[in-house]
């Protein structure tokens, strides 16, 4: 997805002029063809992620769209003071894009796992936060944020996910579900790359006679609060899926709009336990190992099927 998603923005720094690209000495592989074709909007302020969000905010107060970029969650954790009170406050047009959400970087163990950054972006006034789930999405999702004035957070995969869209999404649009299935029985939301495991789990299921409804949602803020409210009306049950702490993520947000509405329906949030991930590995050992594998989402919707 990180190379979808620098080929997208390549294309639109040819677009246009005022794009700047902004790193802390990462990212290598990837954004070699930005800095050779624009050296003049690409800005490496080395390890100093504090720093380079505070450039990134001047860079967007003087009439440009500035694009802090790093792995995991060092262009979040690392400088959330600089984003709160530079970026957000003033509402600049920054765009933080960070490669390798959830357990992307398994091996690399809890220093590069972004896994509370949902939660704490989405709590910042004036942030859109967006968790494509594939390179569909992500090319759309780019698109889409680089057309928008103001903070973006973008949350992109690392390589060689597998598309869960088998073409291209059209329009992106934010406060907007994509519904990858139809189905009646339940509704499994999701957010981000976790979506492949909760599409094999959905194909399951209906091998078994449950007709669930798969509904991506690659922008968690907004939220598409009508697909939430039409999920519980029409099938009655939901479960969400997210590789984020259950604590303020993906699933709070969508049991947020469920209250706020008074709606009511069964209910079931799927993410990290409130531990830290000491556990090391690949992606997807660490999913099974945290219960967000496939056998897992499996297990929550025959659970739910039951009653």
């Amino acid at each position: 997805m990180r190379k979808a998603f620098n080929k997208e923005l390549l294309q639109i720094a040819a677009e246009r002029n005022n794009v700047f690209m902004i790193l802390a000495d990462i990212g290598y592989g990837e954004i070699e063809p930005f800095a050779e074709a624009y050296p003049d909007r690409f800005i490496n302020c080395g390890v100093a992620e504090q720093n380079m969000t505070g450039v990134a905010c001047g860079v967007a107060m003087s009439g440009n769209t500035a694009i802090t970029y790093s792995i995991a969650n060092f262009p979040t954790l690392r400088c959330l003071e600089q984003i709160r009170n530079d970026v957000c406050y003033h509402n600049a047009d920054v765009k933080i894009v960070i490669i390798g959400g959830g357990l992307a970087y398994g091996p690399l163990g809890i220093s590069h796992h972004s896994t509370e950054d949902l939660a704490i972006m989405r709590a910042l006034p004036n942030m859109v936060c967006l968790a494509p789930c594939d390179i569909p999405e992500a090319v759309a999702a780019t698109r889409a944020m680089m057309e928008y004035h103001g903070p973006v957070y973008y949350r992109c995969g690392y390589k060689g996910e597998k598309d869960i869209h088998n073409r291209p999404v059209g329009k992106f649009e934010f406060g907007k579900a994509i519904e990858v299935k139809p189905g009646k029985d339940l509704t499994v939301f999701f957010t981000g790359t976790i979506g492949y495991n909760a599409k094999l789990a959905v194909q399951e299921a209906a091998r078994r006679g449950i007709d669930c409804r798969l509904v991506s949602m690659p922008c968690i803020k907004p939220i598409d609060r009508e697909a939430i409210i039409r999920a519980a009306a029409e099938t009655g049950k939901i479960i969400t899926v997210e590789e984020h702490q259950l604590s303020g993520g993906f699933g709070s947000a969508v049991a947020e709009v469920l209250a706020d509405a008074n709606v009511f329906c069964r209910f079931k949030r799927m993410g990290l336990p409130d531990v830290n991930v000491s556990k090391i590995g690949s992606q997807d050992y660490l999913r099974d190992q945290y219960g967000l594998g496939v056998d897992a989402i499996i297990y929550e919707i025959l659970e739910m099927s039951k009653k």
